[in-house]
């Protein structure tokens, strides 16, 4: 069924425009005990990133937890894998994370995890919704939910992501580049870096409220690029705000993305003996990646967007590793959900044990030129889109033209009534013109 207010990570938007109002999250608090904590009496735990809106967002979420009779472990500002992997080892029934990820600081949002520290399936978000439009009834005083601080939250986190890689392992003598993005990694990350011997320069690590994902981080890594290169670093890294996904950068400045970086992990893994079956992507992973992988016997299958899905046709397939584009790795051998510290750790863990740089690392692995152009369409367009004749006739020729070299992908925006018309083959100057006739068609056939 449709749903009103969860997106494809949780429920994200401007920060005052409804749904994220105060009043709403009070609401969603309530709703969420109801459905998450019910007669069940562990407690919920609430981390968040650095935007100033998550106080106020904190305070609301305590206390509609609170009126459902749901006791509440705050955390304070914590990475997002943080809030999963401290959801299982405190025993808690369910996890909260207060932010907006890469946005900017206007916005915020709210991610959920399961007692088992993963993302929550369809039902239960939808079972969410329904509660929300009850009435807001608050439990009998007496049994009224209660709040507590975790005071030892960050130790226990720094040391779990320092126990991911194998005893011994240490990165003693590498030089580092770490960009926090003034998000919620700016006292973890350093930390950890630092325990396994790295010599970390750190930006991005002193955030004021407003200044999260601002020309920083995953999002906007030319600042960490050019750190790498101005202090002759081994490597670079750039966690984005809420710290569940990264970017690199090799001793030259080179730009190294989700699909550089599963590439890396997994033909390591896998000259190791240590893959567990194949590799999971999306439909916007790079085609190289596909083809790279290939050569090397590993199975790669790809889902929707979203770590959601990844993480799905993982644990049904039994599979360990998975990721993004963007830097979303999952690794559910080292932990549950995507983690951008660890997932960066075990591309130095790779760099230490082979003893190649992460330019060397990255060379088995050819990308493709990409073209994505954005098709405006009118209402309800995006539903027709699998109907039209002319656009399929269309997709098919292209396709012709690819000759098994390259990929097309249509897919409806899940926030704007856009289609993304998306090429890949190894001729740029073909791909660009092939996209540009198969967005006309578009235009034409479903335009505004």
């Amino acid at each position: 069924m449709s749903r009103k207010y969860f997106g494809t990570d949780g429920i994200r938007g401007r920060v005052g425009v409804s749904p994220i109002t105060a009043d709403f999250i009070l609401r969603l608090g309530r709703a969420v005990g109801v459905v998450l904590a019910g007669n069940d009496k562990r407690a919920v735990v609430i981390g968040k990133d650095t935007r100033i809106s998550g106080y106020m967002f904190e305070s609301a979420l305590e206390s509609g937890l609170a009126a459902a009779g749901a006791d509440v472990l705050l955390l304070g500002p914590m990475p997002t894998p943080a809030i999963a992997y401290l959801t299982r080892t405190l025993y808690a029934c369910a996890g909260i994370v207060i932010s907006a990820s890469h946005n900017p600081f206007e916005d915020n949002g709210f991610k959920f995890f399961s007692a088992e520290g993963e993302k929550l399936p369809d039902d239960v978000e939808t079972a969410i919704e329904a509660e929300l439009d009850k009435p807001f009834v608050t439990v009998e005083p007496a049994d009224m939910g209660k709040a507590a601080r975790v005071e030892d939250a960050a130790g226990r986190y720094i040391e779990f992501c320092k126990g991911t890689v194998p005893f011994g392992t240490l990165l003693s003598g590498m030089r580092v580049v770490l960009d926090c993005a003034n998000g919620s990694t700016y006292r973890v990350a350093p930390a950890v870096l630092r325990e396994l011997g790295a010599k970390a320069h750190v930006i991005g690590n002193e955030p004021n409220g407003l200044n999260i994902n601002d020309r920083c981080g995953s999002t906007f890594p030319e600042a960490m690029q050019a750190e790498v290169v101005s202090r002759g670093a081994d490597a670079g890294i750039a966690l984005d705000g809420d710290g569940d996904r990264l970017v690199m950068a090799d001793h030259t400045g080179a730009l190294v993305d989700g699909d550089d970086l599963l590439y890396i992990i997994a033909s390591a893994r896998q000259a190791e003996g240590r893959l567990q079956g194949g590799v999971v992507g999306t439909v916007m992973s790079n085609f190289g990646l596909e083809l790279a992988l290939q050569e090397l016997g590993i199975p790669f299958v790809r889902t929707a967007v979203g770590d959601r899905h990844i993480h799905r046709e993982l644990v049904n397939k039994g599979w360990t590793l998975g990721g993004e584009t963007s830097g979303h790795l999952l690794a559910l051998d080292r932990t549950s959900t995507g983690d951008g510290i660890i997932s960066a750790l075990q591309i130095l863990e790779v760099m230490v044990s082979s003893g190649k740089s992460l330019h060397d690392l990255r060379q088995g692995m050819q990308k493709f030129p990409q073209t994505m152009i954005n098709v405006p369409v009118s209402d309800g367009a995006q539903q027709r889109l699998a109907d039209s004749a002319r656009i399929s006739a269309a997709v098919r020729r292209v396709e012709g033209e690819l000759d098994g070299r390259g990929r097309v992908i249509l897919r409806p925006s899940g926030t704007e009534p856009l289609i993304r018309v998306t090429l890949e083959g190894a001729d740029s100057t073909q791909v660009e013109e092939l996209a540009r006739e198969l967005a006309d068609t578009v235009r034409d056939e479903l335009g505004a």
